[in-house]
């Protein structure tokens, strides 16, 4: 790994901090080699503090320390990605990033895709929605509508129509995430299930 660190006058690269679970970028700080050095012989993210003017390991006072998993270096060999297992939160303002942002895993549009099937189970009573009207039907309901989008699926994997294939594994997918609902869990309580299995 050869960084350069010439390319500032002070000798620092910026270092972004992410997250090695749910990817989501913590905090930037900066580091020089002994920062550098010290970071992959304690497996501790340590920085230079540009107001201290030293070495400064990121949760030396709060415990809130921050494991290193790995180290790149980008394209330009003046940036680091570092990602860690944080321990507690990482601002030193007590939030879980720097951006006051709540460090969870997100799934993209399937997060928005739970979030709208949210607002719509906390609505029961909206005449206007499908996702309401499965939750006033209950759990009885929602369950077979998952086990009739699962035996399509299935037909149609035995056929060569990609578009039904691809259709009707979405109306699974979609069916599934309001049954973990209905059940009082989210997409992330199953992904951590499959993580434990890892």
């Amino acid at each position: 790994m050869k960084i350069d660190f010439n390319k500032n006058p002070d000798g620092l690269v910026p270092v972004i901090i992410q997250d090695a679970q749910t990817k989501n970028v913590l905090m930037l700080g900066y580091m020089n080699q002994e920062a550098l050095d010290v970071t992959k012989e304690t497996k501790k993210v340590t920085f230079f503090s540009r107001t201290k003017q030293r070495l400064w390991t990121k949760g030396e006072e709060s415990g809130n320390f921050l494991n290193l998993v790995d180290i790149k270096i980008d394209c330009d060999n003046d940036t680091l990605l570092v990602t860690v297992n944080p321990v507690g939160p990482t601002c030193h303002k007590g939030t879980d990033t720097c951006w006051a942002q709540e460090n969870v895993q997100g799934y993209g549009f399937l997060s928005d895709l739970e979030d709208i099937i949210t607002s719509r189970k906390n609505d029961p009573e909206n005449p206007d929605s499908y996702v309401a009207s499965l939750f006033r039907k209950g759990i009885n309901k929602i369950a077979q509508k998952v086990g009739e989008e699962a035996v399509e699926t299935v037909i149609e994997a035995k056929d060569d129509n990609e578009g039904l294939f691809l259709n009707e594994s979405a109306d699974l997918l979609f069916h599934y995430l309001i049954l973990l609902q209905a059940k009082g869990y989210k997409l992330d309580d199953i992904a951590q299930v499959l993580q434990k299995r890892h």
